[in-house]
């Protein structure tokens, strides 16, 4: 059965956005999906505001990169404190960033750089350099992903992160060359260990100035002549990145990756294929690649929609768009983060977040569930934050918070308008049918019987937790 006009098109705002906005819900059911993209690609073409916390790069000099030497020299407690105010202002970075995403009209471009900020998996404690990366991520975000590979390998953040500058000739360090073959570009089992060996020499130099900026240093380069992937010369690392975008695999592998992520965890081998070929032959763009997905029928099929598990940074904007809200104190956003297993700017490791139903057990779909509640009847948060210094570095609190209420003020008046116009006995359907992908059915009886019916807005209120509550609300 074909889906109706406005499940099209909330699947395509969860896919090539972050759900669908309160004040938006009425245009949704009446838009056209062709028309619907278009307003999306313009919207995100648009000239868009960069991410700024820290002034320049002398800001993020006295905090990170200038200490980075001496912390061998600190004491226990001055390395502690220089962690928690680095970490400070990556959390405020977070939040700015999480705030983009909830509130830009560039949807499209916030939603693709937060796939690439998983792709392109970074963990760093200097708040500049963390800010540069991100971006120069949401730069290049729906561009060429040639130059957004080469921008990416060229960053502070990426060279610290994978060590590169302790990459020296006579004595070269494998990490950068490897994750750019294995995670960035053509996927384990395409290259052998040799081929990482001679891309490692073939990076040698590539480092960044105290300040900040990239660096070739040519008395660190192994100028002998290296074989990679079939050819042989005197490569350096651009030339490294060129011959991995030239290998088709590459094509294959981002196309897969981005299919996973945008379609369906259930991968059709053949739809990759032909997206990866015309990715390939049009030189890597990124934007010509979502439009061969969002204008083809295949995206729109009803084994497509309904089927992602959200990732919880996903759930959480999904329902501040949709719910639109204040927090009394930000920072407890990145409480949910961390309590539900994705934290921005702290992946788990260079490989990034699994995802898929790596983002439910048996603690975090509790609190999945509960999450509507405890934002709007402040009820009392009642999770333990996950416990992960590897990941955190220290940088991340790791207060209990049970106990402690989540103060939220909630805009019922732009939420009420989004049903204006329906009439009390079509209200639970219309309501259902606008936050859920699947189940709408089964699910808008029980969530109306359990509603709040002393007022309209009560039961919009209720009804609308009620059903945000469902496991079916989970998926996207």
């Amino acid at each position: 059965m074909k889906a109706s006009n406005q499940i099209n098109n909330q699947h395509l705002l969860w896919r090539a956005a972050f759900g669908p906005m309160a004040q938006h819900i009425d245009l949704i059911k009446k838009a056209d999906t062709g028309a619907l993209l278009q307003s999306i690609f313009d919207k995100s073409s648009k000239k868009f505001t960069l991410l700024h916390l820290s002034d320049n790069a002398f800001d993020g000099l006295v905090k990170g990169v200038k200490e980075i030497g001496k912390l061998q020299n600190l004491s226990k407690e001055e390395k502690k404190k220089f962690r928690r105010q680095s970490g400070e202002e990556i959390k405020n970075l977070n939040l700015r960033w999480l705030e983009e995403m909830v509130v830009s009209e560039a949807q499209l471009r916030e939603k693709m750089s937060f796939f690439w900020h998983g792709h392109f998996a970074c963990r760093v404690i200097n708040v500049f350099f963390q800010q540069e990366l991100i971006n120069r991520i949401r730069e290049n975000s729906l561009e060429n992903f040639g130059d957004l590979l080469r921008g990416v390998s060229k960053s502070p953040a990426m060279l610290s992160f994978l060590n590169n500058q302790q990459n020296r000739k006579q004595h070269p360090n494998e990490n950068f060359a490897r994750e750019v073959m294995e995670l960035f570009t053509m996927g384990r089992g395409n290259y052998t260990e040799k081929d990482v060996t001679e891309a490692a020499r073939s990076f040698t130099g590539w480092g960044f100035t105290t300040g900040g900026e990239f660096v070739f240093r040519e008395n660190q380069h192994d100028n002998g002549r290296k074989n990679f992937l079939g050819k042989s010369g005197n490569f350096d690392g651009d030339d490294i990145l060129d011959i991995l975008l030239e290998q088709k695999t590459t094509a294959h592998f981002i196309c897969r990756k981005i299919c996973r992520n945008l379609v369906n965890e259930d991968i059709d081998e053949a739809i990759v294929s032909k997206l990866a070929d015309r990715f390939y032959q049009g030189g890597y763009n990124i934007k010509a690649l979502l439009t061969d997905i969002f204008t083809s029928e295949w995206f729109y099929s009803q084994q497509n929609i309904g089927t992602r598990i959200k990732s919880p940074v996903e759930l959480l904007v999904g329902i501040m768009r949709m719910m639109p809200m204040q927090f009394e104190n930000p920072d407890h956003q990145l409480l949910f983060q961390k309590s539900l297993g994705q934290v921005l700017f702290f992946p788990p490791n260079v490989a990034g977040w699994p995802g898929g139903r790596t983002w439910i057990d048996s603690n975090t779909i509790m609190l999945r569930l509960k999450i509507p509640r405890i934002l709007v009847y402040d009820e009392e948060y009642d999770a333990i934050p996950k416990q992960d210094d590897d990941t955190a570095k220290g940088m991340m609190e790791t207060k209990n918070y049970r106990g402690r209420k989540i103060v939220v003020t909630t805009d019922w008046q732009q939420v009420e308008k989004m049903y204006a116009g329906t009439l009390g006995p079509a209200l639970p359907k219309e309501i259902t049918v606008s936050l859920l992908q699947t189940g709408a059915e089964a699910i808008v009886n029980i969530a109306a019987k359990k509603a709040d019916e002393s007022s309209r807005e009560n039961f919009i209120k209720s009804m609308m937790i009620n059903v945000m509550s469902t496991p079916e609300y989970q998926l996207c």
